[in-house]
């Protein structure tokens, strides 16, 4: 049975995806610091579901904590990882740019040395379309430039492709 790593578990796109891994007989670890940037009561519901399955685990810890992520790696040795985890939201990047730099930059570095010095076979990131800026042409393109971020938060995720 292969284990899967999925960061940012308890959001939206990690529960829909873990539950689906589940379905179709992964083990699943999910990891997520459960911030409080929207409603934590919503996250915890999504984990009850989660957890009635046997094949699923969870962590609660913060990538920016290499020793939390390091622990990880090292305890269920995950041979897929999937990062969806990220601090989330234009407007708040303006409000609290640290976030956004402990969570998308230091987070992400983290799950790639913890990638590397554990020897994931496969590594899946989600970015977003906030990357593509003021871009007119739809539908986007990972060719088009994505050179002007209008945002820190699309700067963050930018940087980390």
């Amino acid at each position: 049975m292969k284990k899967v790593l999925v960061t940012g578990a308890a959001g939206f796109i990690g529960f829909h995806l873990s539950n689906r891994l589940l379905k179709e007989g992964f083990k699943v670890i999910g990891i997520d610091n459960l911030n409080d940037y929207y409603d934590v009561n919503l996250k915890y519901s999504r984990l009850g579901l989660l957890k009635g399955h046997e094949n699923f685990t969870f962590e609660k810890a913060s990538l920016e904590d290499k020793e939390a992520v390091d622990l990880v790696f090292s305890k269920y040795k995950p041979e897929i990882v999937v990062n969806l985890a990220a601090q989330a939201g234009v407007r708040y990047s303006l409000e609290n740019p640290q976030a956004y730099i402990e969570s998308n930059i230091v987070g992400f570095t983290n799950i790639l040395e913890g990638s590397r010095h554990h020897k994931v076979g496969h590594l899946i990131y989600a970015s977003s379309s906030s990357v593509y800026g003021a871009n007119t042409s739809l539908p986007f393109s990972v060719h088009d430039n994505v050179d002007h971020p209008i945002s820190l938060y699309a700067a963050t995720k930018k940087l980390m492709n």
